[in-house]
């Protein structure tokens, strides 16, 4: 990938919604994928954080191999929501040229309900790669709503997961490759209150 910017959200996406990723513990991912949406069980007051990177979502999970991450799932959601929470996002740290000062920050920070990372992207062995990826925390009526008001979709996408993990182990980055999600720029217009 050359002349990536810096900041950019890459995702899967169609005209009226966008492919964002979470990994669960199987008790919650799997009846999560089988009912399509979000179990009462899944604690909507805690701030969930959603990745649009597939590659990302295996860097933090570690190929669905770490604890209460063994269920990767791709969550379909409507671009309404996605980007009515990018445009009411604040980033979660303090930015030199992209806030006035800390104190205006700070204020946002507690206004919001939506926080913005970005984090390096990764490629298909892990390692950063030089220009970063979206990372999304939504908290309290933003939480609830991504759960139970955006939620066009959930499949739980573990076995492809495993295939592709298999695949680089041996070696095999081209096939592995194949069965990437494909991401692309996604149109979500200048953000620059998060940098981008």
């Amino acid at each position: 990938m050359h002349d990536v910017p810096n900041r950019q959200i890459r995702a899967a996406h169609t005209a009226e919604t966008v492919t964002v990723y979470q990994a669960y513990s199987p008790s919650l991912g799997v009846s999560a994928a089988r009912d399509g949406r979000f179990p009462a069980a899944w604690k909507r007051e805690r701030m969930t954080w959603i990745k649009p990177s597939f590659l990302w979502m295996m860097y933090r999970c570690g190929w669905a191999g770490k604890t209460d991450q063994e269920t990767v799932l791709a969550v379909e959601i409507t671009r309404a929501g996605f980007e009515h929470a990018l445009r009411h996002a604040c980033l979660s740290h303090h930015e030199h040229g992209t806030h006035p000062d800390a104190e205006t920050w700070k204020r946002s920070l507690r206004d919001s309900s939506a926080r913005v990372q970005w984090d390096p992207e990764r490629d298909l062995h892990l390692n950063p790669l030089p220009h970063r990826s979206l990372q999304l925390g939504l908290s309290g009526p933003l939480s609830r709503a991504y759960a139970d008001e955006w939620t066009v979709a959930i499949r739980d996408i573990t076995p492809r997961v495993r295939a592709i993990h298999d695949l680089v182990r041996a070696g095999e980055d081209s096939a592995a490759r194949a069965l990437l999600p494909v991401e692309t720029p996604y149109p979500a217009g200048p953000l620059p209150h998060l940098g981008a």
